[in-house]
């Protein structure tokens, strides 16, 4: 009997360990990637379908925003209601681009759809309307007018590069730009001067924002990523950019280790490696609050104010095989309806913005800081015409349709779909602007 009474204690006795083993680094694991906060205000949790709301003012009295050097497209209205950029469609637009691929130097090749013998153009003539405002055509001269003596800076993988090569196409309509650094391979890291205002505006690869060790053909075929750390081939240059324009997601989901300092946290598709697999989604969230935390400390305090925008995440467009001719065929935008935000697209959209809005109420204490997410995910899904497709090389099919040919269903036409994004930039910083000019 003596036995049998103490047998519950020794199996509880010999359970304990085995279960702390277990859900000890599980805990390490969640802690390390949702850190516990303070409590606070519902306002803080975004959704899917909560809007981002870019307001004109938010007095009912005339805007001061009203110097005679600035072109009428370029006032605010402070008795204009809010405005959900996010919530809209495409509409057909008789006008078309302001630039085009024979008129811009500075588009990337694989990104220059018409001289590369793309046989339709009616990808390029549709417009982004919002159902509860009018989003203005870009106006150049007031975006350089506005960002006189300021150095813009474009931090991030490719589809950075793509939204800075089509803001650079646009103000070239304007405005001679020179180039005048470039370095690293493929020209990643460049900087431009608009002269006639003083405006320096560069691009910085950085996949990550995070520091980082790229796969290569010579090394290991995955990633390296320091959570715990940005990547100072930006920080090192934050103390001379006046605004930042994030721009990252994509190569999140390549093969990855994930490190915090020395110490491997886990992994992505790492077949063969002894990580834990821990996905992508919690990765992707810990890079951008490094990012925009780091960024806060160094230059939150500063008399110099630090503009900051975060481009949410670009939905690709793959149909099928990405080497089949027509991965990405369609020729049209999604009807309203006929698309729907949903799945890693969803999800990529809505941790940044909600990693933005976090980083926007620690920031509230300085007065060197602004921050915006700029949402172009839903507008962005409702564009499968807007890819290079089999157009990323000159004349794909000037000998017959081949049984394999490369595709780009993931950036875009320049003129095209990307141009829309700097459109709704403009407007945060013109609401930025006329705020400042009233004192708030």
């Amino acid at each position: 009997m003596a036995k049998d009474h103490h047998q519950p204690y020794s199996f509880t006795k010999k359970l304990l360990p085995w279960t702390l083993y277990t859900i000890l680094p599980i805990a390490i694991f969640r802690c390390y990637f949702y850190p516990l906060q303070f409590p606070h205000s519902s306002t803080d949790e975004l959704s899917l379908n909560t809007p981002i709301i870019i307001t004109s003012s938010s007095s009912s009295s005339p805007s001061s925003f009203t110097s005679s050097s600035l072109s009428k497209e370029g006032e605010i209205r402070a008795d204009e209601p809010p405005c959900d950029y996010t919530n809209g469609n495409w509409v057909h637009d008789k006008i078309g681009p302001l630039y085009n691929g024979t008129t811009c130097g500075t588009i990337k090749e694989g990104q220059n759809c018409i001289t590369h013998g793309r046989p339709d153009f009616d990808y390029l003539y549709w417009r982004w309307k919002p159902k509860q405002c009018k989003l203005p055509r870009f106006d150049p001269n007031t975006f350089l007018e506005l960002l006189s003596n300021k150095h813009v800076a474009f931090v991030g993988d490719s589809m950075a590069r793509n939204q800075l090569e089509s803001l650079l196409c646009i103000l070239a309509t304007v405005s001679a730009h020179n180039l005048v650094y470039r370095n690293g391979e493929d020209n990643k890291f460049r900087k431009w001067n608009f002269a006639s205002h003083n405006i320096n505006i560069s691009v910085y690869w950085s996949p990550f924002l995070v520091d980082g060790v790229e796969k290569s053909s010579t090394g290991p075929n995955y990633n390296k990523l320091y959570l715990d750390r940005i990547d100072e081939k930006w920080g090192a240059d934050l103390d001379r950019i006046d605004m930042i324009v994030l721009s990252v997601g994509h190569w999140f989901l390549h093969p990855a280790v994930y490190f915090d300092g020395d110490s491997v946290l886990g992994c992505h598709a790492c077949d063969g490696l002894n990580h834990t697999e821990i996905g992508f989604y919690d990765v992707l969230r810990k890079a951008l609050k490094t990012t925009l935390k780091t960024i806060t400390e160094r230059r939150g305090s500063s008399d110099n104010v630090l503009d900051v925008i975060v481009t949410t995440f670009s939905p690709a467009h793959f149909e099928g095989e990405w080497d089949k001719a027509g991965a990405c065929s369609k020729t049209k935008p999604f009807k309203e309806g006929e698309k729907v935000l949903e799945g890693m697209d969803a999800e990529m959209r809505n941790l940044e913005v909600e990693e933005v809005d976090l980083a926007k109420e620690n920031a509230k204490q300085f007065k060197g800081m602004r921050l915006e997410a700029l949402d172009v995910t839903k507008l962005s899904l409702m564009r499968p015409d807007g890819h290079p497709g089999p157009y990323m090389h000159p004349n794909p099919f000037a000998d017959g349709i081949k049984e394999r040919v490369q595709n780009d269903c993931v950036h875009w036409c320049l003129p095209g779909p990307v141009d829309t994004w700097n459109q709704i930039l403009l407007e945060i910083i013109k609401r930025w602007e006329g705020q400042s000019r009233k004192g708030e």
